[in-house]
């Protein structure tokens, strides 16, 4: 038995998760860590989705901050003179590789309508970039037909435009406060025109032709027209126009048959393409067959001692509603996940990514970072998760770094190191991505972009 997910199942799913990260009762966050390395050859493996996969994924991981923004996004195809542009078309699943929209350098989006064609039916490379916010479709000289969907504010292309995704979104309403483009794209969705025609796909070319036949359409909707062009007795092409040569789709086809009536020759086979439901520009999400979302955020230096600083990270995760270490929710901005041992005294300063070990209890672990007479670390599998003891000397094997922990005089409670500001074994875990090293400094932002797919 063979079964699809169709669109509406998918909007749906990512209209559920928007809508959960938007809700003020959850708390969403996006967490790095795994500071060693993952082999000799530092390779990152392929996460699988596994309890094994999440365990070591949450004792890996040194902080977390929350996510800030979160848009819809789809697969950015940056408009450029010379390439080929397919046309919207309603018997093609997800995005061809000569996609169906553009994004320009303006950081205007523009559907195509229409790819330019000779009159063999032979596809021609688009050389006219698609400019200016009409609401309605038109043609640039080269002979593509675009329409205008929005354009990408400032704030989102910092936030959600990177080298192979862009925003894409609807706006609900506008009011008096709100910007430019928002009262721009608004315009554009009022005036989107529902279920035309606005193309014909040519399955079959017929012959004996001697000349063009006229396109007949029937269907439930009204005011399509469309043209037929004719080389060596076969149709090549049939295009939304009509005797006049202006872009005909109309309105309110559900259905429509197409067929051909003179012309002198047979077997010509057209096929209707019908626009979305509530027509172009009226919710670029799902002109754009939008199925995926982007997470952002952008952790600050050290993030107020909160993030560490001066050695690498090599995992991205998203961590739904943690708590810290007494069992109530974490609600703040940003958090340090890593335990830390206070020494009494540091002998031979200590170094990140070596790998200590107490000398009476044997415990290891991979040092993070160093804040004073403070050392942050974390365990793995391989060094196991054994706990270090009060007043004990930890030393590095791979180093020379040496000291004394406090003891349990000076200690307040049972345990060789201090809790970490969140519990990074709780929440649910929902997301893991395994990447090459990479590194930190304190007077660096990072730019971090989780693409969520259904």
């Amino acid at each position: 038995m063979t079964a699809i997910i169709t669109t509406p199942l998918k909007k749906i799913l990512i209209d559920s998760l928007v809508t959960d990260i938007q809700d003020s009762a959850n708390r969403y966050y996006i967490g790095i860590g795994k500071a060693d390395d993952w082999d000799s050859s530092d390779t990152p493996p392929i996460p699988v989705n596994t309890l094994r996969e999440e365990r070591n994924t949450r004792y890996a991981m040194s902080s977390v901050k929350n996510v800030t923004d979160i848009s819809f996004v789809v697969p950015r195809t940056t408009w450029s003179s010379g390439a080929l542009y397919s046309a919207y078309n309603d018997n093609i699943a997800g995005h061809p590789v000569q996609n169906y929209y553009v994004i320009t350098d303006e950081n205007q989006v523009y559907i195509c309508l229409r790819q330019s064609k000779d009159a063999a039916g032979n596809s021609i490379v688009s050389s006219i970039k698609p400019t200016g916010f009409a609401t309605t479709d038109f043609q640039t000289a080269d002979g593509y037909v675009w329409k205008f969907l929005y354009s990408i504010s400032s704030p989102d292309a910092s936030k959600f435009l990177a080298a192979n995704y862009m925003p894409v979104r609807y706006v609900e309403t506008t009011t008096a406060e709100s910007s430019a483009t928002d009262v721009e794209q608004e315009t554009i969705q009022n005036a989107a025109v529902p279920k035309g025609i606005v193309g014909y796909r040519l399955t079959a070319g017929g012959s004996g032709y001697a000349s063009a036949p006229t396109v007949v359409i029937e269907g439930d909707g009204t005011g399509a027209a469309a043209t037929a062009t004719v080389a060596g007795g076969v149709v090549t092409k049939v295009e939304v126009r009509d005797s006049a040569g202006e872009m005909v789709t109309g309105t309110g086809y559900n259905n429509a048959l197409i067929s051909m009536s003179g012309g002198g020759g047979s077997g010509a086979v057209v096929q209707p393409i019908i626009s979305t439901a509530a027509g172009f520009g009226a919710d670029p999400r799902v002109d754009l067959r939008s199925s995926a979302i982007m997470l952002n955020t952008k952790p600050d230096g050290s993030e107020s001692g909160e993030f560490t600083v001066n050695n690498d990270f090599r995992q991205v995760s998203i961590l739904k509603n943690p708590k810290n270490m007494v069992g109530a929710a974490y609600t703040a901005i940003s958090g340090n996940a890593l335990r830390a041992m206070t020494f009494a005294a540091i002998t031979t300063s200590f170094s990140v990514d070596k790998l200590i070990e107490g000398a009476t209890s044997e415990a290891r672990a991979y040092v993070d970072r160093i804040d004073g007479l403070q050392v942050y670390y974390h365990q793995t599998e391989a060094t196991g998760f054994g706990a270090f003891n009060e007043g004990e000397v930890v030393s590095e094997l791979d180093g020379a770094g040496t000291g004394v922990l406090d003891n349990a005089s000076i200690d307040t409670d049972n345990n060789a190191y201090d809790s970490a500001a969140i519990n990074f074994l709780s929440g649910d875990l929902l997301y893991i991505d395994n990447r090459a090293a990479i590194a930190r400094a304190a007077e660096q932002q990072e730019d971090i972009k989780i693409i969520i797919q259904i």
